[in-house]
């Protein structure tokens, strides 16, 4: 049974409300202002908060944004006043799931809780799904644009998540050394540039705007394979260009290299995965990151 909690300061409109929730086959728990709501739901979690928008020590607006902070997961409903539309935006910018005017509340209540809880609904279901997943395998084929890395970083962050790969810390890790490896692929692999030439920005972009549109640089690709298991993930970033001898790189574990300029990018890859290995031509490399450091995968 769907379990909402009521803030409402005033004891006959909590009263009317719960009723009508409890009458609509819904299970309701009351709450006579914001911070007895935050302890109601440290006692007892809630699937929705239904929450009206004047109370006193914490209004509603506030719950609105302690829930955002405390408990994402949790719809927040307000209920709004005549002459409180601008709050009722400002609401929703901070994280309300919908609003309610109170006029309006005999004809719209149960509709737009319905509405929200079987958004819940879908969401645990998606969550079932995505459960029974077990091995996930994509594979992209780039150009050699730098502003499109973030958002195909951020888009498999969301696949990452589906697996529940660890903490935010441990995510911005393995986003991180694969930016790297997509950037060194473009920069170092494709395009031919040398890090040597990082000390003068100005010159190492301009350099690149130009091999981006001379052949054969700009015609070379990125390809970028990522498979995930429960356990296990599994990223392989090859570029087109020559490549290079994997044998040069300086040694991961060796401290003072964290201060070298050069390899920069390579050696905070060998630090946030558990795996890295080049083939042979060094235009290939692949990092693996696992839920524990347990054997080498294959």
């Amino acid at each position: 049974m769907t379990r909402i909690l009521i803030a409402e300061d005033s004891p006959t409109q909590a009263t009317q409300i719960r009723i009508m929730l409890e009458d609509a086959g819904y299970e309701a728990v009351t709450a006579e202002d914001g911070l007895k709501a935050l302890e109601a739901i440290e006692q007892q979690t809630c699937d929705l908060v239904l929450t009206d928008l004047h109370m006193p020590n914490m209004n509603g607006l506030q719950l609105v944004e302690e829930l955002r902070r405390r408990y994402e997961s949790i719809p927040v409903i307000l209920i709004t006043h005549d002459g409180t539309e601008t709050i009722a935006a400002e609401a929703l910018q901070k994280g309300a799931a919908s609003y309610i005017p109170k006029r309006y509340m005999q004809s719209t209540l149960l509709s737009t809780i319905r509405l929200i809880v079987e958004q819940l609904e879908a969401q645990k279901s998606r969550q079932q799904i995505l459960n029974t997943l077990v091995e996930s395998r994509s594979k992209f084929v780039l150009g050699n644009n730098q502003d499109l890395v973030p958002t195909l970083v951020q888009h498999l962050e969301t696949e990452l998540r589906t697996f529940d790969y660890g903490d935010e810390t441990g995510l911005f890790q393995v986003s991180m050394g694969l930016t790297e490896a997509v950037l060194n692929a473009m920069d170092h692999g494709n395009l031919e540039l040398s890090s040597e030439l990082r000390a003068d920005h100005d010159a190492y972009m301009e350099l690149r705007k130009q091999r981006c549109e001379t052949p054969p640089y700009r015609d070379r690709r990125v390809t970028l394979t990522m498979e995930l298991t429960p356990d296990t993930i599994k990223m392989i970033v090859a570029d087109e260009g020559p490549g290079f001898d994997p044998a040069i790189i300086p040694d991961p574990t060796d401290p003072e290299n964290l201060m070298r300029e050069n390899g920069r990018g390579l050696m905070l890859i060998f630090s946030f995965m558990d795996e890295v290995r080049h083939n042979e031509s060094g235009n290939e490399i692949t990092m693996i990151k696992r839920r524990d450091n347990g054997q080498a995968e294959g």
